[in-house]
């Protein structure tokens, strides 16, 4: 998220593409990444999946997107960045984004989807490593690839040295990836008479 607020601050978004950062959610009211957009003077809200404990499972989770989409539909969102965030959504949620939801994921898709992606490369014996941006389906990190970064496993490596490697790239490939998008929505507005 840093990144890609900083990108947009440093390539001048909002005059080149008419894009901006409007608001920053999290489930973590206590999280370093909501801290540091609240100082950088942006919108930020606070929205948990936690907060339904009188609900059955099922219910909580329908709750929390309803209020998902409720949060950040008043926005307008034509892209929303996913960047650490946990959940798995529902097909309903995901379809009223539709190629407008992206994540980013610390390995080669469609390889080593889910959690723990560095342990499990070097178990693997991967030669190679890194991370992918994607479209957000309701199937755990299966939506269309838009870009990637590569990353060689080194013969020393550890998961937390590998980690670092990936994250380094996924902070340079996420913004460009935003950005391009970006780019090309302006391109196809400018196209359209």
């Amino acid at each position: 998220m840093k990144a890609i607020v900083q990108k947009s601050q440093r390539e001048r978004w909002l005059e080149r593409y008419q894009a901006q950062v409007s608001l920053v959610l999290s489930t973590q009211a206590h999280s370093a990444g909501l801290a540091w957009a609240r100082e950088m003077g942006l919108k930020t809200q606070v929205l948990s999946h936690k907060d339904y404990p009188e609900l059955s499972p099922h219910e909580a989770r329908l709750a929390f997107e309803k209020d998902l989409r409720a949060t950040l539909d008043p926005h307008n969102p034509a892209l929303v960045i996913l960047a650490g965030f946990m959940r798995i959504l529902s097909a309903g949620t995901v379809e009223h984004y539709d190629k407008r939801m992206m994540n980013i994921h610390p390995s080669l898709l469609p390889a080593l989807t889910g959690l723990n992606t560095h342990e499990r490369a070097l178990e693997a014996g991967c030669k190679f490593h890194g991370a992918t941006v994607h479209w957000v389906t309701a199937q755990l990190d299966a939506g269309s690839i838009i870009d990637q970064a590569v990353v060689p496993v080194l013969q020393n490596d550890t998961p937390s040295t590998l980690s670092q490697r990936v994250l380094t790239q996924e902070h340079l490939l996420y913004p460009r990836v935003v950005e391009e998008w970006l780019k090309k929505r302006a391109d196809s507005r400018r196209a359209t008479p």
